[in-house]
């Protein structure tokens, strides 16, 4: 009998492991959440611990135990890539052959800064490779000064654009973010994502972004699982950031979120849903906040909570549902940089239906997930797409 619901959960960036292919990417012997543990002296989490978390890397502060609710596994990443829309892309069926540009190390070139003033009218400071709240924090007061609007990317294929909401109305802002994504469609400069992220506050001590911001996202171009399940009439609801990683396509509901806790707490609002298909959660914050800022402590402690709040959500998930807790890639806070770290991936599937639950071998692509939604759904899958199901979670 096929599950009537399917929750997938992103924990965004908790790789846990290098991959064989690890050192074209500079990040041989990463393992963002074996190295947090290590860092933090160990992490407390009984939640994860009981679904089957140490039957995948040794943990420290986390035991072996039986897990008959839990199958347990680990995706590789065929796509070439370790940033968010390849890892989300092939989690939904698709293999990205050729990487986004990256303008990390350089900023952007001239030749697109001068294009950018040109057709918006506006000036530009920054143009470098930063955390948002941060260079918001350095830059901010010299924008409102100016006028200026505040350019940067990240270790991701973007390029953000900042502005205060007094300064710069947050409509022009995204006139502005609609120009540059133009822009940014030229195979010189193709890029993943535009980000507009508008803030407030009086001072570099008191900045803060708003809920404002506004991604322009390149579509998949080819259809996804999301558009399988769209067209065949199921629900397709997208929490977090999952609707502007996909350009909208293929979503038939999305709801945005502010934190982790934010995200898990519309998770299990869907739960109390009556409907047929997908719930698909993007947590970022382990991402966003810890992994790019290379803090581990913070990590650590951001996965703790996670549990306690996943601790919340497992008595909601009936017979009807399975539960998939993944990532899209690693993001190691004890390695060099600031960029993501190419990384396998942990996959726990879960519902109270599975009484022989066990570690799973390693899975050859991410794809093998949504494979799985698509054979549970009694849908064909695309010929464009990777992946076979796991088929011990649907016998």
């Amino acid at each position: 009998m096929s599950f009537k619901r399917i929750f997938v959960i992103i924990m965004d960036s908790v790789g846990i492991g290098a991959l064989p292919d690890a050192k074209l990417f500079g990040d041989e012997g990463t393992n963002t959440f074996l190295h947090t543990a290590q860092r933090c002296g160990g992490l407390k989490l009984p939640v994860l611990g009981s679904l089957g978390l140490a039957d995948l890397a040794p943990i420290q502060g986390v035991s072996k135990q039986r897990h008959p609710n839990s199958f347990v596994t680990t995706m590789r990443e065929v796509s070439a890539g370790k940033d968010t829309m390849t890892g989300h892309w092939e989690l939904m069926g698709l293999e990205t052959k050729k990487p986004f540009k990256t303008f990390t190390d350089k900023g952007f070139p001239s030749s697109l800064i001068e294009e950018l003033k040109t057709k918006s009218g506006h000036d530009f400071i920054g143009n470098v490779a930063a955390s948002g709240t941060e260079i918001i924090a350095q830059m901010g007061e010299e924008h409102m000064r100016t006028k200026k609007l505040i350019l940067y990317t990240s270790a991701d294929s973007v390029l953000q654009l900042a502005a205060h909401e007094a300064i710069i109305p947050v409509k022009e802002l995204y006139r502005v973010c609609e120009i540059a994504r133009a822009i940014c469609m030229k195979p010189e400069y193709l890029l993943g994502r535009i980000i507009a992220r508008p803030f407030v506050g009086t001072s570099a001590k008191t900045f803060k972004r708003t809920t404002n911001r506004h991604d322009y996202a390149l579509s998949p171009g080819l259809d996804t699982t999301l558009d399988v399940l769209n067209k065949a009439g199921l629900t397709t609801s997208c929490i977090g950031k999952i609707n502007d990683i996909f350009n909208s396509q293929g979503v038939n509901r999305t709801q945005k979120t502010i934190s982790n806790l934010d995200g898990m707490n519309l998770t299990n609002l869907e739960t109390k849903r009556s409907f047929e298909g997908l719930v698909f959660v993007n947590l970022v914050e382990f991402d966003s906040e810890f992994g790019h800022r290379r803090d581990p402590l913070g990590y650590g402690k951001a996965l703790e909570q996670f549990d306690v709040e996943l601790g919340k959500l497992l008595p909601k998930i009936t017979k009807d549902d399975l539960l998939m807790i993944t990532a899209d890639h690693g993001n190691d806070p004890t390695h060099t940089g600031t960029d993501h770290t190419r990384e396998r991936v942990p996959l726990f599937m879960v519902s109270p239906r599975f009484t022989q639950g066990r570690a799973l071998p390693e899975r050859s692509t991410f794809a093998d997930l949504s494979s799985t939604i698509l054979k549970n759904f009694k849908l064909k899958q695309p010929s464009h797409h990777l992946g076979s199901p796991i088929l011990e979670v649907l016998s």
